[in-house]
């Protein structure tokens, strides 16, 4: 079964065909022109077949055709034609249509077209799901998720990694756009070079052009020694340029005319020195709205941003969460030493996939490696709640650091607690016990036990 997106301008005609689908066990929603239909498309992918007339006011039936298959080619369109209209039918299936129904329609017929395209939609769909894992493990490039939004952003860096384009990576913060930029230099000819990163929001400006350029020794006070820039370090390679748009004005003319000239001149050298790299760049930002603002260059803009990719937000591909929920919980179960995978209960699967994630993928995994460090066995109940405080975190900064985990201190202070409830495991509940296996003295254990709230779990036994 599947969602049917219905589009008519005769209110019976709408009728009569939800009801058929609906009792067949389809979810059905109805519109009334193209351009209601094209809203109900918006920022959602769970439609897997549009069943639309061909003759509609404003917007007709083969406009609307072209407009879905523009947005996304996967997604089959059924056309309905009236009777004696069979040559506007085959214009529309050379025009990608998957099948059509020619009016008065049978019962029988229509359920037939449109559950023959739903198992289409869902080949098709695990097809790509199929080739797109094995293009990701060829890479060594690990992206977690099978969603339709994830699979065409996923397809759109496939087509372009092996044209030498420069591209933009768009996205929220948090989303991975780093690992897209990894993907598309794993699939390009360049892969066999180097691959260098360089963050301009995380080096101040007055640095920014030494590090990206280089500079020549003495070229500045405490140049003891000449410094290769990461353009001459990325040579034949890929250099990214993470969130780009931050920065400075002045750094972003230099670059721009490195990019133009193909060639950099490091700070306090007279030597010129010829590049070919690859320059794929990352943002957050809007950077369209940054050139209305003046603070990009617009030059600049069009420059790498001949094309963009734009990676999707957690919130558009929810049927993620569960996945990458479990994935984190076995990477962090491992990192913390435990000695089975923390298990995620349904019901904190569930709290998860509706949680709003502002900080998208990052914000999921600081979360889940709190819960995996706060937790032991089955991740429910107070683990639930510290995940859902860190889910409702505010917008921007995310769960907790901006880093790829819990920093150190949380770690040491999981990697404890863990050990700890292990020595209790293994003692049956005696501190005394437990104490002596640590090297601890019972005061100091107890201690330790009260502070990681593990009191309930001894038997305080002597």
């Amino acid at each position: 079964m599947g969602r049917v997106l219905l589009v008519d301008d005769d209110p019976s005609v709408l009728f009569a065909l939800s009801e058929v689908l609906t009792s067949r066990g389809h979810d059905v929603i109805t519109t009334s022109s193209g351009a209601e239909a094209l809203t109900r498309l918006e920022g959602t992918d769970s439609v897997g077949v549009v069943v639309t007339d061909l003759s509609m006011p404003g917007m007709t039936g083969l406009e609307l055709l072209e407009q879905v298959k523009g947005r996304d080619d996967a997604l089959p369109v059924v056309v309905i034609t009236a009777h004696g209209s069979e040559r506007a039918a085959v214009d529309a299936m050379k025009r990608g249509a998957y099948d059509y129904l020619s009016k008065p329609f049978d019962n029988d017929e229509v359920c037939y077209s449109v559950e023959r395209a739903l198992e289409t939609r869902a080949l098709r769909a695990a097809a790509r799901a199929k080739s797109v894992e094995k293009t990701l493990e060829a890479s060594g490039v690990r992206i977690v998720g099978q969603s339709p939004a994830l699979m065409r952003a996923i397809e759109t860096a496939r087509r372009l990694a092996s044209k030498d384009v420069t591209l933009l990576v768009r996205g929220e913060t948090g989303t991975g756009k780093e690992l897209f930029a990894s993907l598309l230099h794993a699939e390009s000819r360049r892969a066999s070079k180097p691959l260098v990163r360089f963050n301009c929001a995380a080096i101040p400006t007055e640095l920014a052009e030494a590090q990206l350029f280089g500079y020549a020794r003495g070229a500045f006070t405490g140049a003891a020694g000449a410094h290769a820039g990461y353009f001459v370090q990325a040579n034949g390679g890929t250099l990214v340029l993470d969130e780009i748009g931050e920065l400075s004005l002045a750094i972003q003319a230099k670059l721009l005319r490195v990019l133009q000239e193909r060639e950099v001149q490091p700070l306090g050298s007279t030597h010129v020195e010829k590049i070919d790299v690859r320059l794929i760049s990352s943002t957050h930002r809007d950077l369209a709205t940054e050139v209305k603002a003046g603070r990009f260059r617009e030059d600049l803009y069009y420059r790498i941003a001949v094309v963009e990719i734009m990676v999707p937000s957690l919130r558009e591909r929810r049927e993620d969460i569960p996945p990458l929920a479990r994935e984190f919980a076995r990477k962090y179960s491992e990192r913390f030493g435990l000695p089975e995978v923390a298990e995620l209960s349904p019901e904190l699967i569930s709290m998860l996939v509706e949680a709003p994630w502002p900080g998208n993928v990052r914000q999921l995994e600081n979360a889940s490696a709190r819960c995996v460090a706060l937790a032991t066995g089955k991740l429910s109940g107070p683990s639930a709640l510290v995940l859902a405080t860190s889910a409702r975190a505010a917008e921007g900064a995310g769960a907790g650091n901006n880093g790829d985990g819990p920093n150190y201190r949380e770690q040491m202070d999981a990697f404890e607690r863990n050990l700890l409830a292990s020595a209790l495991s293994t003692a049956s509940g005696n501190q005394s016990e437990a104490a002596r296996r640590l090297g601890l003295s019972r005061a100091t254990l107890y201690d330790r036990l009260q502070r990681y709230g593990l009191l309930s779990e001894s038997g305080r036994k002597d």
